[in-house]
């Protein structure tokens, strides 16, 4: 299982030993503890709880806090659940950092993409704009969609303005380039979602590019 959950810090580029440039974004992965493991027997499935993220104990609610107390372990500030494949074995205490990655790896990552307000179908859609000159009065607006006279009506599901961005977005197929695990990075090839210091979840491809 190679799992984990981080913080975007931001963008920076590094260099091969070719000379190369490659983008990169900076994750960093606290150490995160395993707070409950649900098996087969007693759940239905094969999953395990961590948690990471300092947190002061007033900011954490009674439940949690219970919860927590139960594992044993500190209080944290995230707390997520990852399934489990056949025959992997983690019990609770027990300590993910950075290095279950290793360079070479393939990763989807999991992020909230930045939250742009409400747009219009030019900046949402990407749709073209009406003319700028000879009397057009026609630039920015979403124009005719009644489809005529027939059906006369909107489809359910057409693209109009509209809240854009704050959604779960997953990018696939990213190269881990550098695992530095004495400072808890991860630098991952190409863009992720979300903005600086965003929630993102880290996890092994689940399906290769050829």
């Amino acid at each position: 299982m190679k799992y984990a959950l981080g913080k975007k810090v931001g963008m920076t580029q590094i260099f091969t030993e070719e000379g190369a440039q490659v983008p990169v974004t900076v994750i960093a992965v606290e150490p995160q503890v395993v707070v409950q493991r649900k098996t087969v027997e007693i759940d239905g499935y094969n999953a395990i709880q961590v948690a990471t993220g300092a947190v002061k104990e007033k900011r954490v609610n009674k439940p949690l806090k219970g919860h927590y107390d139960k594992a044993g372990v500190a209080f944290k500030k995230v707390l997520r659940e990852f399934p489990l494949a056949e025959g992997e074995e983690y019990n609770v205490g027990d300590e993910l950092k950075v290095d279950i990655f290793e360079v070479g790896d393939k990763v989807d990552v999991t992020g909230t993409s930045k939250g742009k307000g409400t747009a219009g179908l030019i900046k949402r859609h990407n749709f073209g704009r009406g003319r700028e000159t000879h009397g057009s009065k026609f630039h920015r607006m979403p124009g005719g969609m009644g489809a005529a006279s027939f059906p006369g009506r909107v489809w359910k599901g057409h693209r109009m303005m509209g809240r854009m961005g704050n959604e779960r977005v997953t990018v696939q197929n990213l190269e881990i380039v550098r695992v530095d695990a004495e400072n808890n990075f991860l630098l991952v090839k190409g863009a992720v979602p979300g903005p600086k210091n965003g929630l993102v979840r880290v996890r092994a491809t689940v399906k290769n590019s050829k």
